[in-house]
């Protein structure tokens, strides 16, 4: 694993961060998966937790998983406050861990960073999608970001139902507003 992504990186990322981070769900998640029908799903790369939680409370049954534990027991600690059960907290390296085959009705992927190419673990994400499930998919996007990787998904088996690049406002931690652009690919499985 690069350095720079490295399982301490993110152990010391959300210990100097821990209490400071905004705990709401990640707008292309609400934007794209509000209207889905609940049913299993797994938030890859769940750091603090906000995506899953708002998933549960909605009635998903959830396998949040995340590399570092820090981030995991601030989930659970942020879980438990609001009075959300029914989340499975998965230790976790995204860039080798490979979820169970079909399983999940929604596969979210909110802005992960593995040390594998990145098709690879869009390449598993994908395998653990249900026939008919939905794979969401979102990075930065621009130079240091992705485009939509939408390439690797067989079109025989995918329907893509979004893939877009979108822009948002958001809180800079110096107090002013940056333009975030987004990487949006939302595709279902075909049955």
């Amino acid at each position: 694993m690069t350095e720079q992504f490295s399982k301490t990186y993110w152990e010391d990322r959300y210990h100097a961060h821990a209490g400071m981070r905004d705990r709401k769900p990640n707008p292309q998640l609400v934007a794209e998966a509000a209207e889905l029908v609940p049913g299993t799903a797994l938030d890859a790369g769940c750091g603090e937790g906000a995506d899953a939680i708002w998933l549960a409370a909605r009635g998903w049954r959830v396998t949040a998983v995340d590399i570092a534990t820090a981030a995991l027991r601030m989930a659970r600690e942020h879980a438990e406050h609001a009075g959300i059960a029914g989340i499975d907290w998965v230790p976790a390296d995204l860039t080798d861990w490979t979820p169970a085959a079909e399983h999940f009705d929604l596969v979210s992927a909110q802005y992960v960073h593995p040390a594998s190419p990145h098709d690879a673990l869009v390449d598993r994400l994908a395998a653990a999608v249900a026939p008919g499930g939905t794979l969401l998919i979102v990075d930065h996007h621009g130079p240091a970001g992705r485009a939509v990787h939408h390439t690797v998904l067989d079109p025989d088996r995918w329907e893509i139902v979004v893939a877009e690049e979108r822009t948002r406002s958001a809180p800079h931690p110096d107090g002013h507003e940056v333009t975030i652009r987004d990487a949006v690919l939302r595709a279902r499985k075909r049955r």
